[in-house]
């Protein structure tokens, strides 16, 4: 099992589509010429788990800053890989800008992750180099600004390509979208069996149940993508994994979707 992307420092666009299931065998065969596998990925459908710890604080405030598609916004979160605790935990800073994401990302292993990490820094964990430092200070310090505790873990499959050539540009597949509560647990629910299922009708606000393609690259988007979504007819969906857990969350206490949530209304490079 790989340990996802290992980059610290990501700026570029993303295009986010909820896409039909029977849809996804075209669009993997449209984009074969193009792309290779991720070298992180294992199976024959190039995929992986991913689990994902968002932090936010006591009043939402993120995940409001999402449903009101603010203009300057961001997320905190820890994610790792694969199931059995083994692998690093990525501490994420991601940053949208009038439609522009800027993510950085510290690595540290796991025998060193812990909440005192955050909740209490008074030791020094060593990465690997320093923009990685700087970046979980960052993080940290944020996290103090806004008061923020573990609010919502996700979990999905991510099937993962990489283009050829030596440009950025990427496309994902999400599929099985699960979550759970996180009761401010810092620690993660890996083989935890109940989770609850965000890929349905009423999760995504949709009349099926569909996956999640993205399609991410740096500023010149290309031609492929671009005839991609023409000849699919693809529409762009403001679809965020956090904020559609934390919509069902009020559905289950008797709230509705509300004008302003997300999936009833698409728009252009949505950021998870």
């Amino acid at each position: 099992m790989g340990n996802g992307n290992t980059e610290t420092q990501i700026d570029r666009f993303e295009m986010k589509y909820l896409v039909h299931s029977s849809l996804v065998p075209e669009l993997r065969k449209f984009i074969t010429p193009f792309v290779r596998r991720d070298k992180h990925t294992v199976g024959d459908l190039p995929s992986y788990t991913a689990t994902t710890l968002q932090l936010d604080s006591i009043n939402s405030t993120l995940h409001y800053a999402k449903q009101r598609d603010a203009n300057a916004r961001f997320k905190l979160r820890i994610r790792t890989y694969g199931c059995d605790g083994n692998t690093p935990y990525f501490f994420e800073l991601k940053r949208k800008i009038h439609g522009q994401i800027y993510k950085s990302r510290a690595v540290v292993a796991a025998k060193d992750y812990c909440k005192e990490l955050v909740t209490r820094p008074t030791r020094m964990v060593l990465l690997n180099d320093p923009s990685e430092q700087m970046n979980l200070l960052e993080f940290i310090r944020l996290t103090k600004v806004i008061g923020a505790i573990p609010a919502i873990y996700v979990r999905y499959e991510r099937e993962c390509y990489a283009a050829l050539g030596k440009d950025y540009a990427r496309v994902t597949i999400d599929r099985g979208m699960r979550y759970r509560p996180a009761m401010n647990s810092w620690v993660f629910p890996l083989r935890e069996p109940k989770w609850y299922r965000m890929d349905s009708e009423t999760a995504q606000n949709r009349d099926y149940s569909g996956a999640m393609l993205e399609l991410k690259c740096a500023s010149e988007v290309p031609d492929w993508m671009l005839e991609c979504v023409e000849r699919f007819n693809l529409v762009p969906a403001g679809h965020c994994k956090y904020s559609t857990a934390m919509n069902l969350e009020a559905l289950l206490r008797g709230h509705s979707f509300s004008d302003g949530a997300e999936d009833t209304t698409p728009f252009e490079n949505a950021a998870d």
